[in-house]
C-alpha cells in the first residue's frame, strides 16, 4: 500500500506540474492586456506600457513561468492585477465558500443518488425503475444554468420561501447560512443525482448476479441481511469512485450557480479573473483546484483498495512478483 500511494503521489506531481505549464500558457493566450484592462480603455499607451513592465508580463514567457512557479511552492501566489492584494488570502476565503457549498451539496446528493439506484436495481426492470433511471438522466442533461433560472423563479420570486441570493449576511448563524445555501444546491443535485445513481443501480445488480450473493441466499439468510452485509458493501466501491472524482468539479467548476447566485466561490473568482486579465489570481486559482482534484481522486483510490479486497490482494500479487524478480523472494514451490 505504501509503494502504491508513493506512486500515485509521483504521479500526481508530475500532473500538477504539467497543469502549471497548460494553466500558465493558456493565461499567455488569452486576449487582451493586464495594463489596458486595469487602467481601462481611454489610458494613455505610456501609461498602459509603464504599468506592464511593473507587473512584469513584458518579460520572456520563461522568466515570467520560473517567478510565478517558484513563488507558488514557497506559498507566494502573487499580487492580484485586479485587487492590488495578495492572491492567497482572497482565493483561500473563496475556496473555504465553494466547499461549504460543495459539502452542504454532497450531503444531499450522495444519500439521494445511493438511495435511488439501490432501489431502481433491487427492482429492475419495473416502472419504479424506470421512473428513477428517466428522471435522474433527463435531470442530468438540463443546464445548470436553464435548472438554476427555474429554481430561482419558483422558489424565490413565485413563492418566495427561498433567498434568491446565496451570500448570507455577515455574522450569521449556519442554519441561516444553510437556508441561503438551499437554493443553489438543487441544481447541483439535479446534475448529480442521475449520474451517482446509475453507478449505484449498475454496481448493485452486479453484486447481486454474483456468486457470494447467491451463496448468501442459499445459506437461508433474510434478504434485508443479504442486502446489508453482501450487497451495498461491494456494489458501493465504483461509487466511491465516482463521487470523488465529483468533488473537483464541486469545489471550482461552480462558475455558473455561483455567478447566477452571487456567491463569494472560487468558481466566480476564477471566471472574474480571466474576464479581468488578472493573470496571477486565474493561474493559482486553476492549480489550487487541480491539487484539490487530485488530493481527492488520490483518496478515493486509496480508498477503494482499502475497501476491496480483491484489489489489495493485486497489489501483493504484484508486490511479490517484483520482489521474485530481484531475487529476494524464492519461487512457490521451488524447495528453497
Amino acid at each position: 500500500m505504501a509503494t502504491y500511494l508513493l506512486r500515485r503521489l509521483g504521479l500526481a506531481v508530475v500532473t500538477l506540474w504539467i497543469l502549471s505549464m497548460i494553466i500558465f500558457l493558456a493565461g499567455q493566450v488569452l486576449p487582451g492586456d493586464p495594463g489596458r484592462a486595469i487602467l481601462g480603455p481611454f489610458a494613455s499607451p505610456i501609461a498602459v506600457a509603464d504599468l506592464d513592465r511593473q507587473l512584469g508580463v513584458d518579460r520572456p514567457l520563461v522568466a515570467q513561468y520560473w517567478t510565478w512557479i517558484t513563488g507558488a511552492l514557497h506559498g507566494n501566489l502573487g499580487i492580484s492585477y485586479q485587487y492590488r492584494t495578495a492572491v492567497a488570502p482572497m482565493l483561500f476565503s473563496a475556496l473555504g465558500n465553494s466547499a461549504k457549498l460543495a459539502a452542504f451539496a454532497l450531503v444531499v446528493m450522495v444519500p439521494l443518488g445511493i438511495a435511488g439506484g439501490v432501489i431502481a436495481a433491487l427492482n429492475v426492470g419495473s416502472p419504479i425503475d424506470r421512473v428513477i433511471s428517466l428522471t435522474g438522466l433527463s435531470a442530468a442533461t438540463v443546464p445548470e444554468f436553464v435548472s438554476g433560472i427555474v429554481v430561482i423563479v419558483v422558489f424565490g420570486v413565485v413563492l418566495k420561501v427561498l433567498p434568491v441570493s446565496a451570500t448570507a449576511p455577515p455574522g450569521a448563524s449556519f442554519l441561516t447560512q444553510l437556508h441561503y445555501l438551499i437554493l443553489p444546491v438543487i441544481p447541483l443535485v439535479f446534475e448529480f443525482f442521475g449520474y451517482i445513481a446509475r453507478m449505484a443501480r449498475a454496481g448493485t445488480i452486479e453484486a447481486l448476479e454474483s456468486d457470494y450473493a447467491r451463496t448468501a441466499t442459499l445459506k437461508g439468510l433474510r434478504r434485508g441481511t443479504v442486502i446489508r452485509r453482501h450487497i451495498l458493501r461491494n456494489s458501493l466501491l465504483p461509487t466511491i469512485t465516482v463521487i470523488a472524482t465529483q468533488i473537483g468539479y464541486l469545489i471550482g467548476g461552480l462558475v455558473v450557480v455561483e455567478t447566477l447566485f452571487n456567491y463569494p466561490g472560487v468558481g466566480r473568482l476564477i471566471y472574474t479573473a480571466a474576464t479581468n486579465k488578472d493573470f496571477p489570481m486565474l493561474e493559482a486559482g486553476v492549480l489550487t483546484i487541480g491539487i484539490v482534484y487530485m488530493v481527492a481522486t488520490v483518496i478515493a483510490d486509496l480508498l477503494s483498495t482499502w475497501l476491496n479486497p480483491r484489489l489489495r490482494s493485486e497489489l501483493t500479487r504484484t508486490r511479490l512478483l517484483y520482489l521474485r524478480r530481484a531475487g529476494n523472494v524464492p519461487l512457490i514451490g521451488s524447495g528453497t
